[in-house]
């Protein structure tokens, strides 16, 4: 007989002074069950009753009260695709709810002012919520507790409880290893999902807000919004790369066909799927598990899901079904490398908590074992898509717990912030309250702390810095996924538009450098100057047409060559550091080594990695230059050993007009070897650049 691990249920304190030194204790959950009073559950990405552990504490109220709240800070970034995805799980869940003779009530407006009124209304004593780590919600959640401590309450002021859907029976996160490796050592064993709890009769009059509202409604309310951002500022997200090169005839030949991005998108030349639409037997159009016929996002609502997981893990069984023969002919679509399609059919909802990490876990070991009388081998899963499925959910749970972690950390040289792009975790940090903005981009293998010496210094200068870890780096998420230049450029655009939100000083290094002179160049609006740092890519004089290959399955070579080179860097990092700081080895240290070592050990490196031998960076620098059309810094470490700086340099000052160049003693990394001097030059150039673009707007605005 299974043991059941009860959630983990905690109090959220009322006073936070900061989101990096919250403190949450654990209380027991006899503690919590004991409560008699009402009690609301707020849903947010957590759209399901099975397997929810706050609904199962929430139950022992005599009245639970569960709301889904549209709040414009956390709704701003969803596309329509998503905001139909969101609809399609809540009239599932509300559905389920009514069921059992509960409801879900649905609300529009700031969070903490929906849930005061409705614990003023039900006379509650505890609002559950799950445990979050990206910054937005977080800023809610305070914002709630912030409300509640600040209001009287003749009943007591009720208890704001955080819960988690705990996937390994992890005892202590802060003695959690960050690194994988170590943390595989432990085997701890995954955690058995729960059952959807009874709940009790919904018996307090409350408004319901009319109808069910449509995705024009939701669209209507975020466009309400008095901080909502220029429209053609945002009309910049609609504009993919490859809409903008084909539209330059820059690769009007080679890139063509279908690109299936993240987030289960599908990108063709026509704006429609060149996929033929097949009709399957006994299928009718409104049965179909996705969203759309030309789409691959599996809909929301829980039966639906399970019903498409139950098809997906069958793959390799024939069937009749016409709804299962759908996902089969859509997981084709989707895994552009292998075990992909997963996480591209199931990603969206797996983020929104229709199907929790845990129950798809156990239902992709439940059919292994029915596939194999019982038996689970120790050398693999006998069906590819198991792998998928399991792989997906355990590194996403890895991610998770990584943030988490690092929210949670007292050593971190600058405070974390989580950003969730296209359903994957992303870590960032800002330091400064006031100034100009820029935006700092590491190079391939590297992350945000690579800027350890430069975010306080460029923030002390009147600034406010923000550096990030872009996907399949550092502490961020390495989801499987068709890495590409364009994927790193586009994420980027959005971290500007969705985190930023004004336009910033680029600066990158190495191929951090390809990218946000990609981003200037693709998107200009956002971009106030560039400064590249020793930067990846080249110039060609004289540029007409530049062939751009779109990466596709990853060739035998690739898969090798990423393993070689997996093996050499974690025996060689240092060496290789060390020959890229030439003028001060002494910054090699081993904080530096291990962090990199530390990360190739990540669930998802691997894939990563191949997308080096995939890199085409064929789009010129002079190209993106041009179509910026803005100043320009290049500062380049003259002792580089994975480039000619003396060619570089020619190439540059012959073929890029305007171009500002600056020579430094250092290697391929002169932010990190010669933090003060590099801090110097973009502090000086941030300055004059703003006093240009200052002479610039009274100029204009005088006219």
């Amino acid at each position: 007989m299974s043991l059941l691990i009860f959630p983990r249920i905690r109090p959220i304190p009322l006073s936070l002074p900061s989101l990096q030194k919250r403190r949450r204790f654990f209380v027991p959950a006899a503690a919590v069950a004991a409560e008699r009073g009402a009690a609301v559950v707020w849903f947010k990405q957590d759209l399901r009753i099975d397997d929810h552990p706050g609904l199962v504490a929430a139950s022992r109220h005599r009245t639970v009260v569960p709301v889904y709240v549209f709040d414009r800070r956390i709704l701003p970034c969803f596309q329509d695709e998503m905001i139909e995805l969101v609809l399609s799980a809540l009239e599932d869940l509300q559905k389920s709810l009514r069921d059992q003779g509960s409801d879900l009530l649905i609300r529009f407006g700031s969070v903490e002012d929906v849930l005061l009124e409705l614990v003023n209304k039900a006379k509650a004593t505890h609002i559950y919520a799950e445990e979050e780590v990206e910054y937005n919600i977080l800023r809610a959640i305070d914002a709630v507790g912030e409300s509640l401590s600040s209001m009287p309450f003749s009943w007591g002021t009720p208890q704001l409880v955080s819960w988690q859907t705990p996937f390994y029976d992890i005892k202590n996160l802060a003695e959690l290893p960050t690194s994988y490796r170590e943390f595989r050592k432990l085997r701890i064993p995954v955690t058995t999902p729960i059952a959807s709890p009874v709940l009790p009769s919904f018996d307090i009059e409350l408004d319901r807000d009319g109808d069910f509202p449509t995705i024009n409604d939701i669209k209507r309310y975020l466009n309400g919004n008095p901080h909502k951002l220029d429209e053609s500022w945002m009309s910049i997200k609609e504009m993919s790369a490859k809409a903008i090169l084909r539209r330059d005839h820059i690769n009007q030949d080679e890139l063509s066909g279908d690109i299936i991005d993240g987030s289960g998108k599908i990108y063709s030349d026509n704006n429609e799927s060149s996929q033929p639409i097949k009709s399957y037997p006994g299928k009718q159009e409104e049965k179909s598990a996705f969203l759309s016929r030309e789409g691959i996002l599996v809909k929301g609502g829980a039966d639906n899901v399970f019903n498409a997981l139950a098809a997906y893990l069958r793959d390799l069984e024939g069937t009749g079904r016409g709804d299962w023969q759908e996902v089969h002919e859509k997981l084709r679509m989707a895994e552009t490398r292998e075990g992909a399609s997963f996480g591209a059919l199931f990603g969206a909802a797996i983020g929104l908590g229709i199907i929790s990490r845990r129950r798809v876990y156990f239902e992709a070991i439940k059919y292994e074992r029915e596939r194999n009388a019982g038996f689970l081998s120790p050398f693999g899963y006998s069906a590819a898509t198991v792998a998928a499925a399991i792989d997906t959910v355990c590194s996403k749970e890895w991610y998770w717990l990584l943030a988490s972690k690092s929210l949670k950390s007292n050593e971190v040289r600058h405070p974390v912030r989580i950003w969730r792009w296209n359903g994957y975790l992303i870590q960032y940090t800002v330091v400064g309250n006031e100034g100009p903005g820029v935006l700092l981009v590491h190079g391939f293998g590297a992350f945000l702390e690579h800027y350890r010496d430069n975010i306080s210094d460029i923030a002390d200068g009147g600034n406010r810095v923000w550096a990030i870890t872009l996907l399949g780096f550092g502490k961020s998420e390495k989801p499987n996924i068709v890495y590409s230049e364009l994927v790193w450029a586009e994420l980027l655009r959005d971290f500007i538009i969705d985190v930023v939100g004004e336009p910033v000083h680029l600066v990158g290094n190495s191929i951090g450098g390809f990218f946000v002179a990609g981003v200037s160049g693709l998107w200009p609006a956002l971009a106030k100057s560039v400064v590249l740092i020793n930067t990846a890519g080249s110039v060609i004089p004289g540029y007409s047409s530049v062939q751009l290959t779109e990466a596709g399955q990853t060739s035998g070579s690739a898969w090798l060559g990423a393993r070689l080179l997996l093996v050499y860097l974690r025996l060689s990092a240092k060496n290789i550091l060390a020959n890229c700081y030439p003028t001060d080895k002494g910054r090699v240290d081993s904080w530096l080594i291990s962090e990199i070592i530390r990360a190739s050990y990540d669930p998802g490196v691997l894939i990563v990695l191949e997308s080096v031998f995939n890199f085409n960076l064929s789009i010129p620098l002079n190209y993106l230059f041009d179509a910026f059309g803005g100043r320009i810094l290049v500062i380049q470490g003259t002792r580089d050993p994975l480039s000619n700086s003396k060619v570089r340099l020619s190439m540059l000052k012959e073929h890029c007009n305007g171009v500002v160049i600056k020579e430094l003693n250092a290697g391929h990394c002169p932010h990190d070897e010669l933090p003060e001097k590099v801090n110097s030059i973009i502090g000086e150039w941030m300055r004059v650049t703003e006093s240009s673009l200052s002479r610039v707007a009274s100029f204009r605005g005088s006219g």
